[in-house]
């Protein structure tokens, strides 16, 4: 028992370091190769967030837990909008200016719509994997053509500073790429070991693990990107962040956890529990950040707040399923 405790700890800590430097390393180098600002800020940074996701459910679902990597993906996107976001709107409040956030929420829904709607039948087959990944390759190409298009917008500014402030050679750059995944697959590695030992241990389902204890870890880089530049008055990329993932988890997360190992039978709480929390939690972003009512798009400390005792209450909620 003590061992798997230690591997989570260590593999939460590698995963974020490794994680920040792929990043890191796969910006600079893309910056070098003539790639835009903001395809460089959209792509890149969104993938590199969801990394630690992709990876760990990839390795779960090979490892034969699905149930870990289907965890996982929902858990970090309600991690993502209501302690991440809650979290930092606490902190400082978080303006939207970009034209791209407003445009990608609707396409949020259409995706969070469109993934419980797989899970009605109660499992997810390899089909519906290629389903989801063929739309996310069509994600990355709308990615592409709005960035393209929105040259100058407040998100393209703000990922400019950014690459100012970490900016490296490109040797460094494919440096950093290259170990940052080398160890982000390590990490992964033993995260889901870990991980898995824990829920046998205590006889707890894989996954409530991957909705409680690994979407939290996973979630680590994005918690402290988005502090980071809310603070720095980096809203939209706070925001963007975010929002990326979410899409990326259940485009790329979920995809390819059940093209590699499909589910042919799904707890009915993941869409009437976990799917629906998600689910709420998207809608109640949407309000925040289109501002209805003549209000400008923010989230304000109140609203992060509410975000923030969503969180407290599904786990606490989790959490006594566990003991009951």
């Amino acid at each position: 028992m003590f061992l798997f405790v230690i591997a989570i700890i260590f593999g939460f800590a590698l995963l974020v370091w490794s994680a920040d430097k792929f990043v890191e390393g796969a910006a600079a180098t893309a910056k070098h190769l003539g790639m835009p600002t903001l395809l460089i800020g959209v792509l890149i940074v969104g993938f590199g967030t969801s990394a630690p996701e992709m990876v760990v459910s990839a390795i779960a679902a090979m490892d034969g837990n699905p149930g870990l990597a289907l965890g996982n993906a929902l858990g970090s996107n309600i991690v993502n909008i209501s302690l991440i976001l809650g979290l930092t709107a606490m902190i400082v409040p978080i303006s939207v200016n970009s034209k791209i956030i407003k445009k990608e929420m609707p396409l949020l829904i259409l995706i969070v719509l469109l993934s419980g709607y797989f899970f009605i039948d109660s499992e997810l087959t390899f089909t519906e994997g290629l389903i989801l990944l063929f739309c996310f390759i069509a994600l990355i190409m709308w990615s592409i053509f709005s960035a393209m298009k929105n040259r100058g917008d407040a998100l393209e500014n703000e990922f400019e500073e950014e690459l100012k402030t970490h900016a490296m050679s490109l040797k460094a750059g494919l440096l950093w790429l290259l170990v940052g995944l080398v160890l982000l697959i390590l990490s992964s590695r033993i995260l889901v070991w870990g991980a898995v030992g824990v829920a046998h241990e205590f006889g707890v389902s894989d996954l409530i693990i991957g909705l409680t204890i690994v979407a939290l870890g996973t979630s680590l880089p994005e918690l402290a990107a988005s502090i980071v530049a809310t603070k720095k008055g980096e809203h939209d990329i706070a925001l963007g962040n975010v929002m990326g993932s979410n899409m990326f988890n259940i485009l790329a997360v979920i995809g390819i956890a059940i093209t590699i190992n499909p589910m042919e039978s799904i707890d009915p709480a993941v869409l009437l529990r976990d799917w629906m929390v998600m689910l709420g939690l998207t809608l109640l972003l949407l309000v925040m950040i289109y501002g209805f009512n003549g209000k400008k798009g923010r989230i304000n400390r109140v609203e992060g707040t509410i975000l923030f005792l969503c969180y407290i209450a599904y786990n606490t909620y989790l959490g006594m399923n566990i003991l009951g």
